[in-house]
């Protein structure tokens, strides 16, 4: 069973919280943002440097996000995933670490940076995309 939904089936058959608890806690998101980002890293073999370039933000904004310094907007996630080349699930796991809204495929917004994450599109593609589709870019 998944975990998110053995969360809710705990939540719904147990009668005091402390019970949930008891049987949930290693189930629970424990990373920060800046620990999920700089595993991502590890795991990709990625560099910083190459991943800030590719990600088209500016480099002392991007170094205060990947050490927990800065809390960033979404679209900044969002240029951090494709400068780091992540696939539409790592993505729905960052949003997810960081209480964002995930990527939705109904959105027409939404469903554009998704297309941009299976093709692997860098941050001038996808935001050529938006424009020409009349979406806001990811700034």
């Amino acid at each position: 069973m998944e975990k998110t939904s053995l969360l809710l089936e705990v939540l719904k058959t147990k009668s005091d919280y402390q019970e949930v608890v008891a049987n949930t806690e290693p189930l629970f998101i424990h990373s920060t943002l800046a620990e999920y980002l700089n595993e991502l890293l590890v795991v990709k073999q990625l560099k910083k440097a190459d991943v800030i370039l590719k990600s088209g933000l500016e480099r002392t904004y991007a170094y205060q996000i990947f050490s927990g310094k800065k809390a960033p907007a979404r679209d900044k996630l969002i240029a951090l995933a494709i400068g780091m080349q992540l696939t539409f699930e790592e993505v729905q796991n960052l949003f997810k670490v960081n209480g964002y809204a995930q990527l939705y495929p109904k959105n027409k917004r939404d469903n554009i940076i998704i297309f941009a994450l299976y093709k692997g599109q860098s941050m001038m593609t996808l935001n050529d995309n938006l424009l020409t589709m009349g979406e806001a870019i990811v700034t």
